[in-house]
């Protein structure tokens, strides 16, 4: 494996160890606070470059809140799959959103700031509350649902 379980920070390669993603949708870039079985804190930097600014919207590019709440989610996932025996052999499928709010566009530039709670996890299902800061700013916020399966 190639993350340590005791850290409370990580960067993308340990991310990359955990979660199945990859380019051009791995959305979370580092863990920066990180505390087992309950929550994480990560961030996004959101960079022009990206794919999906080619077409949303040309000329006035807004990161689609689809791709928010999947960074949610991926952060989410890391947070539930960190703490398995076996990472590497499960994976998360987003399964529902609950209570999901868009307060503010999110343009290159920003860096998304997302503080994730897992709220429950049982039987293989997790929920888990993500709320997203620019600059100490709740921009978005959402509860997820995710199901646990073998990759």
């Amino acid at each position: 494996m190639m993350y340590n379980k005791n850290k409370k920070e990580y960067n993308i390669q340990e991310i990359l160890a955990i979660l199945p993603q990859r380019y051009p949708f791995v959305m979370i870039d580092r863990i920066i606070d990180f505390v087992p079985g309950e929550k994480c804190t990560a961030i996004k930097n959101v960079s022009v470059n990206e794919p999906y600014f080619q077409g949303h919207f040309p000329g006035n590019p807004i990161m689609p809140g689809v791709l928010i709440l999947e960074s949610m989610a991926q952060a989410g996932a890391f947070l539930v799959l960190h703490d398995l025996e076996n990472p590497l052999e499960k994976g998360m499928l987003f399964s529902g959103v609950e209570k999901s709010k868009f307060r503010t566009p999110i343009v290159p530039g920003d860096q998304i700031i997302l503080k994730m709670e897992l709220i429950k996890f049982r039987l293989g299902t997790a929920k888990i509350r993500g709320e997203a800061y620019i600059g100490g700013k709740l921009v978005a916020e959402a509860t997820l649902l995710a199901s646990l399966v073998d990759r």
